[in-house]
């Protein structure tokens, strides 16, 4: 099959979106090419008329793009959640995060924070506020550009701790993951897909996010620091195009989810 499915996607997701795409290639013969960006600068371009097929953002974004009509109506579905953790250098004592004042013991005792922009990056200024430390640790806090995971300011010694999605930082080297914020600060993003409005091929695309979203798709997220996010069933619009269940898709029926 020779068409292409294309895709645009922050880089929360795309090491996963790029296994899910080679898993597609291998087993339904379909080229799918996602570009990840950062979250931000793919809500630009989509606004200022980005052709693709296929969208992955964090689910306020999508939300955002769907009312100002760059989304297909009823295709925009939630599929993966993702926790933010924090990381250190390889090689640095590893903070005990299991409580509260584990967590704000390390944020006193760093020197340097690495945070990453988009809603993630927003949610852990505001949870530095809600401990009281906003004043304190302003002047140490330091975000990663669009698109630069924070995780490689360790790595690169302009950072001795840095918070982010887990899928960002589990691989990256000389990084060791803590694991995620304790509690009532944990932070946590749900990142969902839709088929743009602008989409050249929307049939294919939606066979597609069908199979971001099924059991085989939700296996892989797992293994890429994700958890899969439940999804309500979706029925056939008036231009006939699937929203979910069963048909006679380029995909077959296979591993797919039944809503």
């Amino acid at each position: 099959m020779n068409q292409v499915i294309s895709g645009l996607s922050s880089m929360a997701t795309r090491p996963l979106l790029a296994e899910l795409s080679e898993r597609i290639r291998l087993v339904h013969g379909l080229c799918l090419r996602f570009e990840a960006v950062g979250g931000v600068e793919v809500a630009r371009r989509v606004r200022e008329g980005a052709e693709a097929d296929l969208l992955v953002l964090a689910d306020g974004a999508m939300t955002a793009l769907e009312q100002e009509g760059h989304l297909a109506a009823g295709t925009v579905r939630p599929l993966w959640i993702s926790q933010v953790v924090a990381a250190v250098p390889a090689g640095s004592p590893v903070p005990e995060l299991a409580s509260e004042s584990g967590l704000r013991a390390a944020l006193e005792a760093a020197q340097r924070i690495a945070y990453s922009t988009g809603p993630s990056g927003t949610a852990l200024v505001e949870l530095i506020g809600r401990l009281g430390l906003a004043g304190a640790l302003a002047d140490r806090l330091v975000q990663a550009p669009p698109g630069v995971p924070a995780g490689s300011l360790l790595s690169s010694g302009r950072a001795d701790l840095a918070f982010q999605q887990h899928s960002e930082l589990m691989d990256l080297p000389g990084v060791v993951v803590a694991g995620p914020l304790p509690g009532d600060t944990a932070i946590s993003s749900t990142f969902s897909g839709g088929v743009l409005a602008s989409a050249s091929r929307p049939g294919p695309a939606l066979e597609v996010l069908d199979f971001l979203g099924s059991a085989a798709g939700s296996e892989i997220a797992r293994t890429r620091g994700m958890r899969a996010s439940r999804r309500p069933p979706f029925v056939a619009d008036d231009g006939g195009v699937r929203h979910g269940g069963r048909g006679r898709g380029f995909l077959g029926g296979r591993e797919r989810q039944t809503g």
